[in-house]
């Protein structure tokens, strides 16, 4: 079936769904474009040429665009503040919601998004794009059919500490590196692992070398309820690269391996009994092909939501299953102004009682 959207946003990236994750899925007749919806007038020329829709389908108001185009989703590419509002107006014209990360700009806001989803009986997705990647696919793919995982790593570093490199918005964004990067890296780590996280323990600043006005470097100790440990670092202020954006660093010591992904190269290090004790040599590893699919990331994942919208299983990154790692980043963000260890599940069954 091909299913009728409402794209509203298309500044950054909406630009990039724009351009690159709408088109093949109306080639592939999943969805239809009935209408574009932003409110700077100038950037709807975007839709009409990379979308083909008439001046008569982009609108400023999205109330006016779902009065005068029946939709069967709104997809929401807008900053997190406003993703309320739109989830309640696509809900209002009984619309199902397809959304960029996060939820919401708070958790509060997350959980009452999810409720009102809820009670509306619709269904909505949330693009964990990151976690769709095809290297980080495959890493978790290799993680998984390992044997039990001890603990894991990640380090998300880069250079971008001086304005003009990034979108300008970042450099005014409080908690900058949770809520722009970690707020993947975390749900990537907490992916898998196959029980909730219980505590976490978070230390972020901004370094004196850059021009953030939030937080953009950081530690993340994560503790699960199997027992799990995950170890996180990141910043966008580093003198060098080592691992920027889409090239992270991922490990996960299990019993009998350890598995790496770096720099979008996936290594496997098995236990070898005959090299124990050997300190100083690196063990030759095996390099693990990636896997092959036809789409990535949120190409992918307008696939699954339009493949859940017929009937199949809910899409993994469903606004409820989210709810856990927007619990996971906030309760980072409390523990790092607090300066205290915070329970993840306390926070969340918090922010239940209070939507």
């Amino acid at each position: 079936m091909t299913y009728r959207m409402v794209h509203v946003g298309l500044g950054g990236r909406g630009r990039h769904w724009v351009e690159q994750s709408i088109p093949p899925n109306v080639a592939a007749d999943r969805i239809e474009v009935v209408a574009a919806v932003d409110t700077d007038a100038d950037r709807l020329t975007l839709a009409q040429s990379e979308l083909n829709l008439g001046s008569e389908q982009c609108y400023t108001d999205l109330e006016t665009a779902l009065s005068e185009r029946e939709a069967d989703f709104v997809s929401i590419v807008t900053p997190p503040a406003a993703h309320e509002p739109v989830v309640d107006i696509a809900l209002d014209h009984d619309c199902h919601i397809l959304s960029e990360k996060p939820i919401a700009d708070t958790l509060e806001g997350s959980v009452r998004i999810a409720k009102k989803v809820r009670e509306a009986d619709k269904k909505m997705g949330i693009t964990m794009s990151h976690r769709f990647d095809q290297d980080k696919t495959t890493f978790r793919r290799a993680v998984q059919e390992a044997s039990p995982i001890d603990y894991l790593t990640a380090r998300y570093t880069g250079n971008v500490r001086e304005r003009g490199v990034y979108s300008d918005y970042v450099h005014e964004m409080d908690d900058l590196l949770l809520l722009d990067g970690a707020v993947h890296h975390l749900d990537i780590l907490a992916s898998l692992v196959d029980a909730p996280c219980e505590t976490v323990y978070a230390d972020t600043w901004v370094p004196d070398a850059a021009d953030y006005e939030g937080d953009c470097s950081g530690f993340v100790t994560m503790y699960f309820a199997d027992g799990t440990r995950v170890q996180y670092e990141g910043s966008y202020a580093n003198a060098t690269a080592m691992n920027g954006w889409s090239h992270e660093q991922f490990r996960a010591e299990c019993r009998d391996e350890t598995i790496v992904l770096d720099h979008r190269e996936l290594t496997r290090y098995p236990f070898d009994a005959d090299d124990v004790g050997n300190w100083g040599r690196k063990p030759e590893g095996e390099q693990l092909p990636l896997d092959e699919r036809p789409t990535w990331e949120n190409t992918w994942l307008i696939e699954q939501f339009c493949d859940w919208l017929d009937g199949t299983a809910r899409m993994e990154t469903n606004v409820d299953a989210v709810l856990e790692s927007m619990a996971i980043v906030f309760a980072a963000i409390e523990s790092s102004k607090r300066d205290e260890v915070v329970n993840v599940q306390d926070l969340l069954n918090e922010a239940h009682a209070n939507a």
